[in-house]
């Protein structure tokens, strides 16, 4: 049992401090590359942290609409935020942004201590006390950090996932994901937009409005076509992905720096394991098509801390096994499911084949007229349900 009034104390360990945006966008070099749809529930755990109001105004995007279609059928479906009763479905964010807010929110604690720049060169586990373990954590700084738990935040590649050796369940999809900031002929219109293509995805996303139409794009394609649009120059690369997108908004008119990031599908078997918790993309990692994988990262990271929360209360330890396993049961449902919903369309929009064309093509069409069905999905994809306490 922990004293009620007993301290807790978090080190947070970054490789870097991130860098705040200034308010103003004034071209397509001005944006971070790497953005995020937030959702209503990701927008709530932000405001109820303090960190959602460190964001600048300009820099959040609100849509109001999304429009999906077959690039090699007929099939279309819209959703927007009216039909919910809602006045967006989400936000377009830079990472940056959202980074820097919680920063700002962390650092502000009096508990919490931030390591930073500096990496972990080891860990080792004092399994002497019979009842707890002690982590040994080595900085690069020449530091040592001491807890009877981590929290493994360090994304899809996680060190301390590999550390603790857990199991996972992993494929490569064989695609890459081209991300870059563009300027289009032709306003966003507050949507967010996706059209499958014969190799993928391509994904264009409204950012803050200004006296230029910007959009950021994920473009989900095979390596060697991620390879070969990298290799071109502007000029090219704004007529291809112009074509590319059926000149929904026009030209292209100018693009940003370009960069082409492997995806792969990553499932922890168990969130938990001595003491060690994953949450967010060290996790699990989905495919980019519904945008929701920073979504779920978020949600990882409430319900762990109103686990922990509710167990200070009752009088036990952060690390108690009992309350870590309560994270585990209530995060890995909702984050399987995600993933194979998306990994079932994923599927479903991969194949180049008649009688799949027909079957998509029908059920985006039967989907837009079913409008119970089309808000649910909506409901759950903007975590309208999700309570924050």
């Amino acid at each position: 049992m922990r004293p009620k009034d007993a301290p807790i104390s978090i080190a947070l360990i970054e490789t870097q401090l991130p860098q705040n945006a200034r308010p103003e966008i004034e071209s397509v070099n001005d944006v971070d590359m790497r953005v995020s749809a937030l959702n209503h529930a990701s927008e709530k755990f932000l405001r109820h942290i303090g960190a959602w109001s460190l964001m600048h105004p300009a820099r959040l995007s609100p849509y109001d609409k999304m429009r999906v279609w077959d690039g090699i059928g007929t099939g279309h479906i819209q959703f927007d935020a009216i039909e919910m009763g809602e006045a967006h479905l989400g936000h377009i964010v830079e990472n940056r942004v959202t980074n820097a807010a919680l920063m700002q929110v962390l650092q502000s604690q009096k508990n919490t201590q931030v390591f930073a720049p500096c990496t972990v060169d080891s860990i080792d586990t004092d399994r002497s006390d019979g009842n707890t373990d002690t982590h040994y954590i080595q900085l690069s700084s020449g530091q040592m950090v001491l807890s009877p738990m981590i929290v493994a935040a360090d994304g899809a590649r996680s060190f301390v996932r590999q550390w603790a050796e857990f199991e996972t369940r992993e494929w490569d999809y064989d695609h890459n994901g081209l991300v870059c900031t563009v300027e289009t002929e032709l306003a966003n219109q507050h949507c967010a937009w996706q059209r499958f293509t014969e190799s993928g995805v391509l994904a264009f996303l409204p950012l803050p409005s200004n006296d230029k139409n910007l959009c950021s794009i994920v473009w989900s394609c095979p390596e060697e076509q991620a390879q070969a649009l990298l290799a071109l120059d502007e000029t090219e690369f704004n007529q291809a992905l112009a074509s590319a997108f059926e000149g929904k908004l026009g030209k292209v008119l100018a693009s940003g720096p370009r960069a082409a990031i492997p995806l792969r599908q990553r499932h922890a078997k168990t969130y938990v394991k001595d003491s060690v918790v994953l949450v967010g993309d060290a996790a699990h990692t989905i495919h980019p098509l519904a945008g929701q994988g920073v979504n779920l990262g978020l949600m990882d990271a409430y319900v762990l801390a109103d686990e922990i929360k509710q167990g200070l209360q009752r009088g036990l330890t952060a690390h108690n096994s009992q309350l870590l396993a309560r994270y585990e049961r209530r995060r890995m449902p909702e984050n399987l499911t995600m993933m194979a919903t998306m990994e079932g369309f994923k599927r479903l929009f991969a194949a180049n084949k008649p009688v799949a064309n027909w079957i998509r093509n029908w059920g985006m069409k039967k989907l837009g007229a079913l409008g119970f069905v089309k808000n649910h999905i909506m409901q759950e994809a903007m975590g309208l349900n999700r309570t924050i306490r």
